[in-house]
């Protein structure tokens, strides 16, 4: 008969731990392998924002006017049904606004004299269709009512435009939201808002402004401004210093 041995529960308790940690270093030891995860080093401490000159007493500045125009409800044009934006001649928006200021030059009713007789000129028997500073239309719901706002831009010399928004309320008024005229790059649109590129006055940099809704004025405002590089432009100064020239750096 063969005999048959038992090891005692309290030998094979103290087996466990041993073979389990025999099993993790087993398993520790594959993770070397290429493809495998792999340590990335110390990970960088996160640094809050510095105030500098804590004890400095700073300027006090008056709160600043909003940056966009006021709202503007247009004179001279049919009730609009149902807030329906889509049939509405953006020419004849423009016209109507020149009828309102005829005389304005700066602001946001303001036009260059040549522009202003082109603008009467569009839609008549001897103009040419090209020849008209009015765009083509575009149509987004920039104010989150759910219906769609008109966008229009008018041509001006030397590549400058005018961005201009119009909505229509309950009681069928024509409301403009935004004028803003600039010398533009390109015009974007991008979710809810209207973004202007143009020249930053640095070379190969161009600067990016994002006009936003904002329900308490009623309007559309400059929200959001950055200054960025154009892809593809060199790095630095357009051209060398040279002797006994130089900038103060940053620190």
């Amino acid at each position: 008969m063969k005999t048959l041995s038992f090891r005692s529960s309290t030998a094979t308790a103290s087996a466990a731990p041993a073979l389990t940690v025999l099993a993790l270093v087993t398993l520790l030891a594959g993770c070397g392998d290429g493809g495998d995860l792999a340590g990335a080093g110390r990970a960088p401490t996160a640094s809050g924002p510095v105030h500098l000159w804590p004890d400095r007493q700073g300027a006090v500045v008056p709160p600043a006017d909003p940056g966009g125009a006021p709202p503007e409800y247009v004179k001279g044009i049919p009730p609009v049904r149902g807030q329906d934006v889509h049939g509405i001649d953006p020419v004849a928006i423009v016209q109507a606004e020149l009828r309102a200021h005829p005389k304005a030059d700066v602001g946001a009713d303001g036009m260059p004299p040549g522009t202003a007789a082109a603008i009467k000129d569009c839609g008549t028997q001897d103009a040419e269709p090209e020849a008209c500073p009015v765009l083509a239309p575009y149509y987004r719901d920039l104010t989150g009512n759910g219906k769609d706002e008109l966008i229009v831009g008018i041509e001006f010399p030397d590549k400058m435009m005018s961005v201009r928004v119009y909505t229509a309320d309950e009681h069928g008024r024509l409301n403009r939201i935004m004028a803003t005229t600039q010398t533009v790059i390109a015009v974007d649109l991008a979710g809810r808002d209207v973004i202007l590129r143009a020249p930053s006055g640095n070379n190969g940099y161009e600067l990016i402004t994002a006009w936003s809704w904002d329900e308490k004025q009623l309007t559309m405002l400059p929200t959001r401004e950055q200054i960025v590089r154009v892809p593809g432009s060199p790095q630095g100064p357009a051209s060398p210093s040279g002797p006994g020239t130089g900038g103060q750096g940053t620190p």
